[in-house]
């Protein structure tokens, strides 16, 4: 499979090496400066860029039927007006707050126990999300999709990160050197805290799981996400 990178950051590097592990070629290397040129030859684009950027990486690929995975966060007000240009183009898409299998068996984690604490009004809900120093979005889209979990379960209405309201869920962003990722959800009572946490140790788990997507997403067409990949929470 021909493979387009449109982002050549550090996750860009850990899935070309992955990709090509795997049996794949790399057609382009776009970083955001560089043109989409050797974008044609692609059978599927995988975007890890910047919020900046993402918009136009993503919608060259519906524009010329190329099959995109996005891994990027931080555009997600426009995450709608994507879904509408690839059911337009007849496209495929598929976004991820995050790729890794093991995030995404949490997120099923998470709405599981939600759905179980919905009606125990005496545990607040808060969270904590920990990554390194140069991601450029707080709170993380893992984070986020992780409320969103919430939200959808219990009478939690959304999020915050400052002081919040009592329909609120708080979330605490940390950035320190050298951490791939760290979540965790608490469930607070005046008797006792209930927790779950996933912590990544390298990126290598989120970049096998955009290559997982981007076989699996090769001449399917429609908006997709890793539950689909996965065949979780179905």
């Amino acid at each position: 499979m021909n493979i387009a990178l449109l982002g050549y950051g550090k996750m860009g590097k850990e899935i070309e090496k992955i990709a090509l592990q795997r049996g794949h070629i790399i057609v382009l290397k776009k970083g955001s400066q560089d043109s989409f040129e050797g974008l044609s030859k692609a059978d599927v684009a995988i975007d890890f860029s910047i919020p900046t950027t993402a918009i136009e990486n993503i919608t060259t690929c519906l524009q010329q039927n190329i099959p995109v995975i996005s891994g990027t966060t931080g555009w997600l007000d426009q995450y709608e007006q994507m879904v509408s240009l690839c059911y337009e183009k007849q496209g495929a898409f598929l976004y991820g707050s995050n790729f890794s299998v093991g995030v995404n068996l949490f997120f099923e984690l998470n709405n599981y126990l939600a759905k179980m604490m919905a009606q125990l009004s005496e545990y607040r809900v808060s969270m904590e999300e920990i990554h390194h120093t140069q991601k450029l979005d707080a709170p993380s889209g893992t984070a986020i999709s992780l409320a969103k979990g919430i939200i959808e379960h219990t009478p939690y209405t959304g999020w915050t990160m400052e002081t919040p309201l009592s329909d609120q869920i708080p979330i605490e962003a940390k950035r320190i050197e050298n951490v791939p990722g760290t979540h965790s959800v608490y469930y607070r009572s005046e008797v006792d805290e209930i927790e779950i946490k996933h912590t990544a140790f390298s990126r290598q788990g989120f970049a096998l799981g955009a290559v997982i997507a981007a076989e699996w997403i090769e001449h399917k067409k429609g908006v997709f996400s890793m539950k689909d990949v996965l065949s979780i929470g179905k």
